[in-house]
This record gives structure tokens, C-alpha cells and sequence, in this order.
């Protein structure tokens, strides 16, 4: 068996990179109604947040034209729509939203939901919001 003494352990960020945390992130901002989110990477090609949903919250059916968003589920259950099909994760799952899919997340139950969202490219000026079909107009 071999000692550990021999192991060496690179200092946070490894062969040169950043380190990043909720505590050390380029912006912490609000969106929708009391989430919040935690800026790591915000480059043209790759946006990497990690967001938090209180519970009962939701966010507007939209969809990017350019990127693709992966969501990978840290804490809590997200109930998501994509393209009007419902998929509920949870902690240690993730999915892929490829451009032009309608879709939101929301969270449904009675605790705090956190997830890390890697975009790519980033989303900057890549989202339409979509009004939900309105059953009063025929819809």
C-alpha cells in the first residue's frame, strides 16, 4: 500500500486556473421572484452559474436560439417543461436543453432548489420569453 505523504495535492484552480465559489464569483444577482445566482465563467462561448429557486417559484417559458444549457441538480427537486413534456430531477441528475426547445424550471416543493447552469455559447442576448397558451383564446 502506498504512503499518502507521496501524494501531492495541487492548490485550488490546479495548473494555474481560478478558483471560483458562491463567496468568490465574478456577480451575485436576483432574477424572478426572490432567486438568486452566482456568476463562475461569463465568456462569449461558456457561461457557468450556480442558481438558487426558494420554494414555489418559477421561472418565464422562453428558448435560446444559439445555446445549448445543461442543468445539473445540486440540492432540492426541479420540475421542468421542455417543448410541454414535464420532467422532475433530482439531486445529482442533470439535462440538456438544446437550442430552439421551449422550456422553464420551477420548483414545486417545500424546499430551497440549487443547481449549477453551464450555457453554451452564453445565453447574453440568446432569450425569448414565450407567453403560455391562454385556453380563454382558443389556444
Amino acid at each position: 500500500m502506498q504512503d499518502n505523504q507521496d501524494i501531492q495535492v495541487p492548490p485550488l484552480g490546479g495548473g494555474g486556473g481560478v478558483a471560483f465559489s458562491k463567496s468568490e464569483c465574478l456577480s451575485h444577482y436576483k432574477w424572478g421572484d426572490d432567486c438568486y445566482g452566482w456568476n463562475f465563467i461569463d465568456s462569449d462561448v461558456l457561461s457557468v452559474k450556480q442558481e438558487l429557486m426558494p420554494p414555489d417559484t418559477s421561472e418565464q417559458l422562453h428558448y435560446h436560439e444559439k445555446a445549448s444549457q445543461v442543468f445539473f441538480i445540486l440540492k432540492g427537486r426541479a420540475t421542468f417543461s421542455i417543448d410541454g413534456e414535464l420532467c422532475v430531477l433530482k439531486p445529482e441528475q442533470g439535462i440538456e436543453i438544446k437550442p430552439g426547445q421551449k422550456h422553464f424550471i420551477s420548483n414545486k416543493e417545500s424546499s430551497d432548489l440549487e443547481f449549477i447552469l453551464y450555457s453554451t455559447p452564453s445565453t447574453k442576448n440568446d432569450r425569448t420569453n414565450v407567453e403560455p397558451p391562454n385556453p380563454l383564446k382558443g389556444e
